[in-house]
């Protein structure tokens, strides 16, 4: 019974905070994410990140990936192809850098500063799809380049991350490493292109209700599986799948019924359950460390994303925005903030201070992007009233 208790709080708080983050001029997913902080252990105390309540998150952000792959325009997905790779990568080489300048400076060896390094090059778009909604640019150019940089980033960051632990004498096959992922690339476009459409053509003939969106559902889940399964995020997997399933008749159907889900319950547990894994215990003697932490991951995926956009052919206005979405680390970073502290290439007392971190770059990007975003609608609406005048 706790449980459902729980999910009312979650339901209830959520809504009213995001309402009150649109009224304030921010998108809701920061007020979603505030009322986690709010109604977790480090405040009220109403609701704890339970078991349950994280494989319901985790479902929730593998539907939010999905409804995203579903609502991406393929075609600009396509010519993004070139600035996505540039951000990406970008994106990866100045946190990448300066954390190991960071981890250094405060006398980690090598290993230990490389996966510092790495940690901070993650990234997870997962606050910004929703942002991106919210602001209606998934299916601008700046927002395919973002879903494109964000699979190159993912990919980077875990083939970075096997290749230091093979060399610090963790148990690490690196060939498998690269198979798998070889693996995973060819047989997801082979499905996509060939099974998927089948697959749904024949759930839709079931005599069953919602027959097309269970089919599609299935698929979300499988390839979600199978990407992480194969060392890719699952979040990775199910955007895929929304992709493949956006390619064919039964895209409209699957992405109306898809939304209704995932928002209704879902979604709103992932954003909340983000701000109940906060822990201030401890916070004043290392905060001048996490406010270091904090700027160095801020301002290198900013500043990386934006050069690897504004090479690309971008302005200037628009690179800052993309750099902005790229800030989040969220649930990416965590999973490797663990990897790292059990395999002992992160000291315990560094991996609360960076939990703090990456709930920090998550509360922070959905602001900054209404800001740059909104720098280029204002600009897009003033170009307009002087053709009008």
């Amino acid at each position: 019974m706790l449980l459902i208790f729980q999910l009312a709080i979650i339901l209830l708080a959520s809504k009213i905070a995001g309402d009150l983050s649109v009224r304030l001029g921010q998108p809701s997913v920061l007020g979603k994410l505030l009322v986690g902080i709010i109604l977790g252990p480090s405040v009220l105390g109403l609701v704890t990140n339970s078991e349950i309540l994280k494989e319901i998150s985790n479902i929730g952000v593998i539907l939010l990936m999905f409804v995203a792959g579903l609502e991406t325009d393929v075609k600009e997905f396509k010519r993004s192809a070139k600035a996505a790779t540039n951000v990406g990568v970008f994106g990866i080489l100045a946190p990448l850098g300066l954390g190991y300048v960071a981890g250094m400076s405060l006398g980690m060896h090598t290993f230990e500063s490389i996966f510092l390094g790495l940690l901070l090059s993650a990234t997870s778009v997962s606050i910004s799809v929703q942002t991106l909604k919210e602001l209606n640019q998934l299916k601008s150019k700046e927002g395919s380049t973002i879903m494109g940089a964000a699979v190159i980033d993912d990919v980077l960051v875990i083939l970075g991350l096997a290749f230091l632990m093979s060399f610090a004498g963790g148990d690490v096959d690196l060939g498998m490493v690269v198979l798998k992922k070889v693996i995973f690339f060819g047989a997801i476009i082979l499905l996509s292109w060939k099974v998927v459409p089948w697959v749904l053509k024949r759930f839709t003939a079931l005599q069953v209700t919602e027959s097309t969106f269970t089919g599609g559902l299935i698929i979300c889940f499988l390839f979600a599986y199978f990407a992480e399964y194969t060392g890719v995020a699952a979040i990775i997997g199910a955007y895929i799948a929304g992709i493949a399933i956006s390619l064919t008749k039964f895209r409209d159907e699957v992405s109306h019924k898809a939304e209704t889900v995932s928002y209704s319950l879902f979604v709103p547990v992932f954003f909340t359950s983000i701000g109940l894994s906060a822990e201030f215990s401890g916070i004043l003697s290392n905060l001048w460390l996490i406010v270091l932490l904090s700027v160095i991951a801020i301002l290198t995926k900013l500043v990386g994303g934006a050069i690897g956009a504004r090479i690309s052919g971008f302005k200037w206005k628009n690179s800052m925005a993309i750099g902005a979405a790229m800030i989040s680390r969220g649930e990416v970073a965590l999973i490797i903030a663990a990897i790292g502290l059990e395999n002992n290439l992160l000291p315990a007392d560094l991996f609360a201070v960076l939990i703090v971190v990456v709930l920090v770059t998550t509360i922070v990007t959905p602001p900054l992007m209404k800001f740059f975003f909104g720098r280029l609608q204002n600009e897009s609406d003033a170009v307009a009233l002087k053709k009008n005048a």
